[in-house]
């Protein structure tokens, strides 16, 4: 790895080198709550000023960039008997600027089972591997548990890193092309000031975690919680939306579909996002539903975040981001769903 320092107004040159011939999505401001704290989202911008690196979390996370709630898989054409079919991948590229580490974390757990598993998805491989990913420390966000599943810092699976040191950013560099995206402004040698300056940083950031979580054993105690009524007592508040899996930034659960024209001369297959705590999540011909009730498809979506997903990766699915428990309109943070079955273990 190689470390830089830049400034803050050469690293706005920057931006604007990357929105010359590139399309930049960046954190933006969109929106206040009813509390009149500022709402984000990661938005395609045309200008630096659109930007808001000082922000604490996005309502919905960078999947939506690899993986779009519905996308055309194929398009296909019949013909003197005859067919053919047209598939097409992201070839354009494209920069995610101003990524936290919960979110690039969470793109490492989807590249484990999209690009690197046994069957791997070429819609989503393209759109990895053409884009830049320029990411940023920042404070905990508000029930953020990002610290607790080890998802608060990240290694690789990005182009750049920043650390604002206040009058300049310590730049991680861990790619060759974010190597030769940083060579085009001016940067100096990191002194050992700076060096301090960023333990400071990160020594003042992992002071701010407030949720006192610990997972070591979560998978073990899921086993013997299995039925827990803390899943009724959560599972009876779950109004089986689907708002959490689509907000998580590691949720892949998918469904396919296919249609034929009623003349029978073109067709298209599509994909669209799904969630396991949706009613018919789990229903199959003739109309059996697995998961009938409400805190069973609750259960194994914790099921699959914190123990299925351990044994397949040896690593949780969630990375602490809550965003799923600011996305539910009931109330349901997995902090406390975790709290709620570590007590009853103990009792």
């Amino acid at each position: 790895m190689l470390f830089k320092t830049v400034s803050k107004d050469e690293f706005e040159k920057l931006v604007g080198i990357m929105l010359e011939s590139n399309e930049v999505v960046a954190p933006t401001r969109v929106e206040s709550d009813v509390h009149g704290d500022p709402i984000h989202e990661y938005l395609p911008v045309e200008s630096f000023d659109e930007i808001d690196l000082n922000y604490e979390t996005t309502a919905h996370s960078a999947k939506t960039y690899f993986l779009p709630y519905r996308e055309n898989l194929s398009t296909y054409t019949f013909e003197a008997g005859d067919w053919g079919q047209e598939i097409g991948y992201r070839a354009m590229p494209r920069i995610l600027l101003g990524l936290h580490a919960c979110d690039i974390n969470g793109l490492l757990k989807l590249d484990k089972v999209l690009a690197r598993d046994v069957f791997p998805s070429p819609y989503y491989v393209s759109r990895r591997q053409n884009t830049f990913v320029v990411g940023i420390d920042h404070e905990p966000c508000d029930g953020g548990f990002c610290h607790a599943v080890g998802a608060d810092t990240v290694t690789h699976g990005f182009d750049l890193f920043l650390t604002d040191l206040g009058e300049t950013y310590l730049v991680e560099i861990k790619s060759s092309r974010g190597y030769s995206m940083l060579g085009q402004v001016k940067t100096q040698d990191v002194s050992d000031a700076d060096t301090q300056a960023f333990k400071a940083v990160r020594h003042r950031i992992t002071e701010q975690f407030t949720t006192d979580l610990d997972i070591q054993d979560l998978p073990n105690l899921l086993d013997m919680e299995f039925e827990s009524e803390v899943w009724t007592k959560w599972g009876e508040k779950c109004l089986s939306c689907g708002s959490c899996a689509m907000s998580c930034p590691t949720c892949y659960c998918y469904g396919v579909e296919e249609r034929a024209s009623m003349d029978w001369k073109t067709g298209s297959k599509s994909k669209r996002l799904y969630a396991c705590t949706i009613v018919d999540f789990a229903e199959v011909s003739g109309g059996r539903n697995f998961r009938p009730d409400r805190k069973t498809r609750l259960k194994y979506r914790f099921y699959h975040q914190h123990r299925g997903f351990v044994e397949s990766y040896d690593e949780p699915k969630c990375v602490g981001c809550n965003r799923c428990g600011r996305a539910c309109l009931v109330g349901i943070h997995p902090a406390e769903v975790i709290g709620d079955l570590q007590r009853e273990e103990r009792l």
